[in-house]
């Protein structure tokens, strides 16, 4: 019921109490009959208007209600993303920090990404976060995450490039579970007798036994030279080759990428030798050195 419907009640109302003034005197009987009649139409109109009202109010406070609602879920929505997103940054960061530990040989268990780190707290009430400081919070934290991301990403880049250095450096032995059986420099020739400066070092060996790449680099030579039989050369780069001589086969071709430890060649006797074993020599910007220098760097 509208407002304007209501004044015309009230007017229809007092007209009609003139008219029942008129009538009073001649018909009391008919008039009261009329009043009443009257005062029970007015009653039903103001509880119509007010049953309208109190339908209206009602439906305003839920709908206003819906609305807070909607309005809660929406920023419960964008919460759950943040969370989300900071949950996929901490995985990555979990998965980074597992990665450098691993490359820079830390002990087991000095960092164990997979258990929280412990923390405490004082005695107190609890209170409510005001949603406010929950945002800045969290914006604190993902700020935190990218800072860090960053940080190991630089250091996980240095340690990479300390391994690829490291791994072009002789400091492998190019034969597993050996050892030296003769030295570099001055020796008796074990063929002819009297003294022979020594090129390299000698590893034992069983013939077919896997011969190793000591270093990354590249195949320069695979075939034969006078004295030393069946050779593999390896280009580490920075002027340093390797010669492994006396192989029974090889396996490696001129141009081929090798990694430390990869097998180039099967040990054997061939060329100079009184049995099978594995020859090493080391070059740096062309002159020959004692591989001993870098084997003595091994961890």
């Amino acid at each position: 019921m509208r407002f304007f419907d209501i004044l015309n009640a009230r007017h229809l109302v007092s007209d009609g109490i003139a008219f029942l003034g008129q009538h009073a005197a001649r018909r009391p009987a008919m008039a009261l009959t009329m009043f009443m009649a009257g005062g029970l139409a007015l009653l039903g109109a103001g509880a119509a208007a007010g049953t309208a009202l109190t339908r209206d109010h009602l439906q305003a406070r839920a709908a206003e209600a819906s609305m807070s609602r909607d309005q809660a879920q929406r920023e419960l929505d964008a919460l759950a993303a943040r969370v989300g997103e900071l949950q996929a940054q901490a995985n990555r960061l979990n998965a980074l920090g597992e990665r450098l530990t691993r490359m820079g040989e830390l002990k087991g268990g000095e960092f164990d990404f997979e258990r929280p780190p412990g923390v405490g707290g004082g005695m107190g009430d609890v209170q409510s976060l005001p949603r406010t400081e929950l945002d800045n919070s969290i914006a604190a934290l993902e700020r935190q995450f990218a800072a860090s991301g960053e940080q190991l990403s630089v250091i996980e880049r240095l340690l990479g490039e300390q391994r690829l250095a490291a791994n072009a450096l002789p400091l492998r032995a190019p034969i597993r579970d050996s050892y030296v059986t003769s030295g570099f420099g001055m020796r008796v020739d074990p063929l002819l007798g009297g003294g022979q400066f020594h090129k390299g070092i000698d590893f034992e060996a069983d013939v077919g036994d896997p011969v190793l790449a000591v270093a990354d680099g590249v195949v320069s030579f695979a075939g034969e030279r006078a004295g030393y039989g069946g050779t593999v050369e390896v280009d580490h780069g920075n002027g340093i080759t390797t010669r492994y001589a006396h192989n029974s086969r090889l396996v490696r071709r001129v141009g081929e990428l090798v990694r430390a430890g990869d097998e180039i060649a099967k040990a054997g006797s061939t060329g100079r030798s009184t049995g099978p074993h594995v020859h090493l020599e080391v070059w740096q910007d062309g002159r020959v050195i004692d591989p001993r220098r870098f084997l003595s760097q091994r961890g």
